[in-house]
């Protein structure tokens, strides 16, 4: 019982934003359409089974006119129901199209929130592939709430209409054994009762670990299909390497997950669907054994005899519920929990910095950026760089240099914000426009034009503007390409992107721009003639790069090394600054 309430809190937590949001009127109208309609089949059901007393009543007493009749209520009561059905449906259908569309997008916002979606791997803590729980969970989520939601809903209600008509018949066609009446008051409810909690019990003990197994097989899915996308996404690297047994290798270990517990799910499924059918086949039989001695024995007609059956499988499949949907709800309370992690993942992402200490981002009235008592760390609290008192000024250009894993990039990443695992304070200049580009930059799927503008706006820039840019890091031949639909970063080459990546510094004009072995791709006459373009271009920007290449120094004031003491990378001052710099025509 704690689990199921347990489940229903969060169900709650999940589903009621979307019924008091923006689009909360057509979203409860819509639902209560539903509601309206489902109640409504219930109530042709309690008429199509006071229709089949009459109906077969009048077969027995070969009442012509009467079985007429009956056949003309029959057509209205089914063009009724199947009325309501097809439009039950379809209003269906319309609500879990906008409660999914708005759960996607409050997913997406919150998960693309600030860097959310990178803190949750820096945490380990990816949630078991964000973008299944974001599409297919979400969709079976709304499907299946509603699906079980008015399930549920029809067979209370269907409980209650038939059970007052079950106990009338009861009274009207007592229970008879050995010749003889029983009077026992509403004995065929409690015959449903009885029978519903037997197959209601089994039905759990023999099913409740369809839940987990259902949880797992997500899982295992979601990880093998990541897995393919990755061998996609590196198709050339693993080319290159030859790497094609291994990765058959590894994809077939993990598709061996999810056939593992497939079978176990299978051979679960078989028991459960066992007992089910079997319960629900003697279900059909069950009333008639309870009402034909009274029928043979004359005290009812056939007519109370078909209508009691009718009834008494109504209340029983009401009663029983849990047996017939119970597959159904062990793969929607796995959904349920997958997206309760996905929620508390982002959540606790999201408040990372605000739950431990973490880096301070401030605002500042200078032109400089300041690191104060500065101490950046890798996730598992494993100190990594420090820096104390530590200054950009505008607009010098500075090289970071250091051996690998020293923790530039590191350090980087917590200037722009997004690494939050370690202590003091970095100081940005009020409303400064930060650029950083890493050595892979990254292109969206599309028009090379929105690609090279990422991430700002489609059209945001002039064809023109763009064009400009992509000739001036000599890339003529992409300049005659805007319109082209690609996949850049598959496309091009590594040069190429870094180009590319140059190209939209050129377009955005930022105040500080911080090149991460951004052209390390580029042989030295290239690096070099980019590096001079940006000062052309970019004359009034900060610039901080980090290389290996000593021919960079000639193109930055001052240099800043990453010197080792202890365990801990110091970043300070080192190595003579350019005599000049070099001037744009150089």
């Amino acid at each position: 019982m704690k689990n199921i309430s347990a489940t229903l809190a969060i169900v709650w937590r999940i589903a009621a934003p979307y019924f008091r949001s923006e689009d909360k009127w057509a979203g409860r109208g819509l639902l209560a359409a539903v509601i309206a309609m489902e109640l409504a089949l219930v109530a042709i059901d309690v008429l199509v089974n006071q229709w089949q007393n009459r109906f077969y009543s009048s077969l027995q007493a070969s009442d012509w006119d009467s079985f007429v009749r009956e056949i003309w209520i029959f057509i209205g009561l089914a063009s009724a129901f199947i009325a309501l059905a097809v439009y039950k449906l379809y209003l269906n259908q319309w609500l879990q199209i906008r409660w999914r569309q708005w759960l996607t997008r409050h997913y997406l916002g919150e998960w693309l929130q600030g860097a959310t979606h990178y803190r949750m791997q820096l945490k380990g803590d990816a949630a078991d592939n964000p973008d299944q729980r974001i599409t297919e969970d979400v969709k079976n989520f709304v499907e299946q709430t509603l699906t079980i939601g008015l399930g549920l809903l029809s067979s209370i209600v269907t409980l209650f209409s038939f059970v007052i008509i079950l106990w009338g018949l009861s009274n009207a066609a007592p229970l008879h054994l050995f010749g003889s009446d029983l009077m026992i008051p509403g004995y065929l409810c409690w015959g449903a009762l009885v029978y519903a909690i037997f197959g209601t019990a089994l039905t759990h003990w023999i099913g409740a670990p369809l839940v987990n197994l259902n949880f797992e097989q997500q899982r295992y899915e979601a990880d093998f299909r990541f897995n393919l996308v990755r061998v996609r996404e590196n198709s050339e690297q693993i080319a290159l390497l030859k790497g094609e047994g291994a990765e058959r290798s590894r994809l077939l270990d993990r598709f061996g997950f999810v056939i593992g517990n497939w079978y176990a799910i299978m051979s679960r499924t078989k028991r459960l669907t066992a007992f089910t059918a079997s319960y629900q086949q003697a279900a059909v039989i069950f009333p008639y054994v309870l009402v034909a001695p009274a029928f043979f024995a004359k005290k009812i007609q056939l007519g109370d005899m078909m209508q009691t059956a009718s009834a008494f499988s109504s209340v029983q499949g009401a009663l029983s519920f849990f047996v017939t949907a119970y597959r159904s709800l062990a793969e929607w309370r796995s959904i349920v929990a997958r997206l309760d992690g996905f929620e508390m993942s982002v959540d606790s992402a999201a408040h990372l910095p605000a739950h431990e200490p973490a880096i301070a981002l401030e605002a500042g009235g200078s032109r400089n950026i300041g690191l104060e008592e500065l101490c950046v760390n890798l996730p598992n609290g494993t100190p990594l760089v420090a820096a104390d008192a530590f200054s950009i000024q505008a607009p010098e250009r500075v090289l970071v240099t250091g051996p690998s894993g020293s923790g530039k990039s590191t350090l980087f990443r917590a200037i722009a914000g997004i690494w939050p695992f370690g202590t003091g304070t970095i100081v940005i200049p009020e409303r400064a426009k930060l650029m950083m580009l890493p050595q892979r930059p990254y292109f969206p799927v599309g028009m090379l034009r929105d690609a090279v503008v990422y991430p700002a706006a489609p059209g945001a820039f002039e064809a023109a503007d763009i064009r400009d840019a992509l000739l001036a890091v000599e890339l003529p031949g992409l300049a005659k390409r805007l319109d082209e639909d690609g996949h850049w970063n598959r496309m091009l080459s590594l040069g190429e992107q870094q180009r590319l990546g140059l190209a939209r510094a050129l377009l955005h004009v930022p105040d500080y721009l911080f090149l991460d072995e951004a052209t390390a791709s580029l042989d030295e006459p290239s690096e070099a003639r980019l590096y001079r373009l940006l000062a052309e271009r970019l004359p009034q920007a900060t610039l901080v790069s980090i290389g290996h290449r000593s021919t960079l120094d000639a193109f930055h004031t001052r240099k800043v090394t990453m010197a080792k003491r202890g365990d801990i990378h110091v970043l300070g001052d080192g190595g003579a600054p350019a005599e000049k710099e070099p001037s744009a025509a150089r």
